[in-house]
């Protein structure tokens, strides 16, 4: 009877009914705080803004900094100065392994709150998502367009970070950057004449760029086109001789860094080269770095210094 009579006085009834609506709104907040989306290999949910984020490849790296957020651990660290460059990776920032085969270990004691990564690292996925929850995001997959991925990914990490805004900035100012560019081509007459962009692999075999890869968005805000006709691979380009060049002689050389030692002095005695049109008009040009694996910043690195390079002039020599 005490126990009934108490449960049934309308002075604790009032006070009762106040917390359990207290805790209903404190549940309903949680709830609501809560975000989830969709990635490659399912979901993941965050409550707040991650601070502490691990990048698998050089594309999450590069749209983190572009956010301006700086990953607590990075895969390849020491290549990404070499092939990226821009944006600009701190030093301070700690190398966990490479991009195909990171260390699970150097990532668990780094306590991210959240990984990035891709579809190449999907057999790791399930390791991954135990350290922290983990977001997969392919800019280079089979069938995909890297340029529309790219731009994807970065508004989504930007909505994850709450950095949206910042996100669309870098996109507006990209596309600002190949407008800009193309007026400067067109003033100086350097956008009449097609472009092949190569890779040197060895001083007979160079990377093609194809109109499906990263590179082709450049080359179309830019307003010029690409020597090369045929699709590549999905990463974006092909591998052939330098005499596969030979079929295009309207189109100038476009030569992107890294090169090894001592090509110039190859190319110098080789009939391949040395008998291209290009080659032989002095319309042969050299560029610093451009990653062409990379997330949205490429194409802008690439409208700069392609632009810089066709007004400038060419040569009939790789240095």
């Amino acid at each position: 009877m005490c126990t009934s009579s108490l449960f049934t006085n309308p002075l604790f009834i009032q006070p009762l009914a106040r917390i359990t609506a207290g805790l209903c709104l404190l549940l309903l907040s949680a709830t609501a705080a809560a975000q989830t989306w969709q990635h490659e290999q399912g979901r993941v949910s965050l409550n707040e803004p991650p601070q502490r984020i691990v990048a698998l490849n050089w594309a999450a790296t590069e749209a983190l900094l572009l956010l301006g957020v700086t990953p607590v651990g990075v895969a390849d660290k020491s290549g990404y100065a070499t092939w990226v460059r821009e944006p600009v990776l701190p030093d301070h920032v700690p190398n966990i392994g490479t991009r195909v085969a990171p260390s699970l270990e150097a990532i668990a004691e780094l306590e991210p709150d959240l990984i990035i990564t891709s579809s190449e690292m999907a057999p790791a996925a399930d390791l991954l998502q135990q350290i922290a929850p983990t977001y997969v995001s392919s800019v280079y997959k089979k069938g995909s367009q890297p340029f529309a991925k790219a731009r994807q990914m970065l508004i989504t990490l930007g909505e994850m970070l709450d950095r949206e805004d910042r996100a669309r900035e870098i996109l507006a100012d990209i596309d600002t950057t190949l407008a800009d560019q193309r007026r400067r081509l067109e003033a100086h007459g350097a956008h009449k004449r097609p472009v092949a962009l190569v890779s040197f692999l060895d001083d007979r075999h160079v990377r093609i760029f194809a109109p499906n890869g990263l590179y082709q968005t450049t080359l179309d805000g830019l307003g010029l086109d690409n020597v090369w006709p045929h699709d590549g691979n999905y990463w974006g380009f092909s591998t052939v001789g330098l005499e596969a060049i030979a079929p295009y002689p309207d189109g100038r050389i476009v030569v992107i860094e890294p090169t090894q030692p001592g090509l110039s002095d190859n190319l110098a005695q080789s009939p391949f080269w040395t008998y291209l049109p290009a080659v032989q008009r002095s319309q042969v040009y050299q560029i610093e770095p451009v990653w062409p694996f990379g997330a949205v910043f490429p194409v802008k690195r690439l409208a700069i210094q392609l632009t810089d390079a066709l007004i400038q002039g060419g040569s009939d020599n790789v240095r």
